[in-house]
């Protein structure tokens, strides 16, 4: 079992910043992806950007410019640093990780999930 558990949300203005983090734990070998998924109220769950193992980088269209992942694989951790943030930003955000377990199968798991509002 592979937990995730997001932290960073709430509410800001447009303009602002937020910092989400998700940090992973539980039975653990390697991780192979780690990224963000949000999903706006009567939307479906949209990618917003992800992080390879190795360095590949990849980000929604929308994002990108204003969005930033990053990972620190020791803590077994992925941020998102959001800056120039709008209303149609606001949604939960979801942590996403895939990779290997320590019995050495795959694993996939996702976050609960935490709210971004952006509003003045």
């Amino acid at each position: 079992q592979v937990q995730l558990v997001e932290s960073g949300g709430g509410l800001v203005q447009p303009g602002g910043s937020l910092r989400l983090s998700c940090v992973a734990s539980g039975s653990i070998f390697s991780i192979q992806t780690m990224g963000w998924y949000r999903q706006a109220p009567g939307k479906q769950r949209d990618f917003v950007a992800d992080k390879i193992s190795g360095g590949a980088t990849n980000y929604a269209d929308s994002v990108k410019g204003r969005f930033t992942i990053s990972r620190d694989n020791a803590k077994n951790a992925v941020y998102l640093h959001m800056n120039s943030l709008r209303p149609d930003d606001t949604a939960v955000y979801y942590c996403y990780a895939a990779g290997v377990t320590r019995g050495l199968g795959a694993f996939s798991s996702w976050g609960q999930g935490t709210q971004v509002t952006v509003s003045s």
